[in-house]
């Protein structure tokens, strides 16, 4: 598929994912949909991709769900209510594809990143502000749920309860140092600087095995949804084990012996 809605740039083991509707906002449209969906299917057989940035062009991360498209009937969610169940799932399951994909995921956040942007960017593993970033859950403020494509799921788990229940419940903005303040992201920069900041992090992440760093985000997420200790302790014993048997602590070893970065090779 040839993207016109999004832009995708590798450099060497990083992506760069750019929703690309600047007009718009980077508002999400059936074709921004669909080229998503395109890229998300193909992304876990990219094994040279390690990790992935996500970030909005222009002036915005992304405002949600294009309004004046839905509006006009584009987006299927004004038609039957089969066709609207069918719409709203290809939307939800962007966030699970991210989610299931073995590359981490960074959102570079500048300008608002609302309702179905808001969602995307609690996908990300990781979340990098810059000054002009504020979040909400517009989607109570258009007569719908705030509970959307996963955002009932992952804001609690970011901020808690207590903020998450109010920011649901009210459709209020956060701006980027009170996000800062509630952990739901973990740097706060000038606009300038969000690329770069985003940059350096994924750079640190393509430093580590490429096994290790993906059963770290496997891990992550398997344990933070386990229901008792045991049942992380054996997710993390699997993989542990898939590491060692990879033979990447070979060279991770001598290098913390030698005083150097390791340097990891692709293994079969």
């Amino acid at each position: 598929m040839a993207y016109q809605a999004i832009e995708i740039k590798n450099d060497g083991p990083v992506c760069s994912l750019t929703l690309n509707r600047p007009h718009n906002l980077n508002a999400l449209s059936a074709q921004m949909v669909a080229e998503l969906e395109d890229f998300l299917q193909r992304l876990p057989g990219e094994s040279k991709t390690r990790v992935v940035i996500l970030r909005g062009a222009g002036r915005a991360f992304c405002a949600g769900l294009d309004l004046k498209e839905q509006n006009r009937g584009g987006t299927g969610l004004g038609t039957s209510t089969t066709d609207t169940v069918e719409s709203q799932r290809r939307m939800s399951d962007l966030v699970v594809a991210m989610r299931r994909a073995p590359q981490p995921f960074i959102a570079a956040v500048r300008g608002p990143a609302a309702g179905g942007g808001f969602a995307l960017a609690l996908a990300c593993d990781v979340r990098i502000a810059g000054e002009s970033a504020r979040f909400n859950a517009a989607f109570i403020r258009i007569g719908l749920s705030a509970c959307d494509m996963g955002v009932s799921y992952h804001l609690p788990r970011a901020v808690g309860t207590a903020v998450a229940a109010e920011l649901m419940m009210t459709g209020r903005f956060i701006n980027a140092q009170r996000a800062l303040a509630t952990g739901l992201v973990s740097e706060l920069h000038s606009d300038a600087e969000v690329d770069a900041a985003a940059a350096k992090l994924a750079l640190e992440m393509t430093e580590t095995s490429p096994l290790g760093l993906r059963m770290t985000k496997e891990c992550l997420w398997a344990s933070i949804d386990a229901g008792s200790l045991e049942q992380a302790i054996a997710v993390e014993d699997r993989s542990q084990v898939l590491c060692v048997r990879a033979g990447y602590i070979e060279e991770g070893a001598r290098a913390f012996l030698e005083k150097r970065k390791p340097h990891y090779k692709e293994r079969a």
